[in-house]
């Protein structure tokens, strides 16, 4: 266990291999991913929701053209998507290696996924409750913000833990293509240099991140749901 703990991996805070300065990164990532995909996620999964049923031309054309470009983004595995958009992180961030390319790469495969989680926990919501609100003469942006959203608002905690939990998933393989964080580190240091340590510990941070994030989302879920109040 001594020899264990003597390793460089927790004795030093150099990013190329330090499990605490790659543990950062990688929060890093997630967090500037999750903030970016909720921005667009959680707008574009109302989109979704409220175009499905619509009557109008271009409100179905509007929904056809979204529901396309979310379903393309949701089939492509991550690590054909990072290595895809190289150019493009290239023209937009500058550089095609580092936790900022990578972020770009994680944000672009985590919003078309939480979209339609979104749009899922909308569809979930009573019609009645919406049919009520309408019959009162609520305009549709009321119905958006006193309704749908706050009835969805614990779907929308778990959607938003769902897809945290995927980014960090995603993060571990964006290191394969020098995106740094806790992926870089168990396959340079840990794989390649053949160090079981490094591997066991960047497994068991990954592992601790993961249980914390879900933990926390499935209160925060609990603490806003009326319904589990109610009993």
């Amino acid at each position: 266990m001594i020899e264990w703990l003597a390793n460089p991996v927790f004795t030093t805070w150099d990013s190329n291999t330090s499990l605490w300065s790659n543990t950062l990164i990688t929060l890093y990532m997630t967090v500037g991913t999750m903030l970016f995909s909720t921005l667009i996620g959680v707008p574009l999964g109302l989109l979704l929701f409220e175009t499905s049923g619509a009557r109008g031309g271009l409100a179905r054309w509007v929904n056809r053209v979204v529901g396309f470009v979310v379903n393309v983004g949701r089939s492509f595995p991550f690590i054909i998507l990072i290595i895809a958009l190289i150019p493009v992180t290239r023209f937009i961030v500058g550089r095609v290696t580092g936790p900022n390319a990578a972020m770009f790469a994680l944000a672009i495969s985590a919003i078309p996924f939480l979209a339609r989680l979104i749009e899922i926990n909308l569809r979930e919501i009573s019609a009645g409750k919406v049919e009520a609100v309408q019959m009162m003469g609520a305009t549709r942006w009321q119905i958006i913000r006193q309704v749908l959203l706050p009835e969805a608002l614990p779907g929308i905690i778990g959607s938003l833990t769902t897809t945290t939990i995927a980014v960090i998933g995603y993060t571990a393989m964006a290191g394969t293509v020098g995106g740094k964080g806790l992926g870089d580190l168990a396959i340079r240091n840990g794989y390649q240099s053949y160090d079981n340590v490094v591997m066991v510990a960047t497994v068991v941070v990954l592992v601790v991140i993961v249980i914390a994030v879900q933990a926390l989302g499935s209160a925060l879920s609990r603490a806003v749901d009326h319904r589990a109040a109610a009993r």
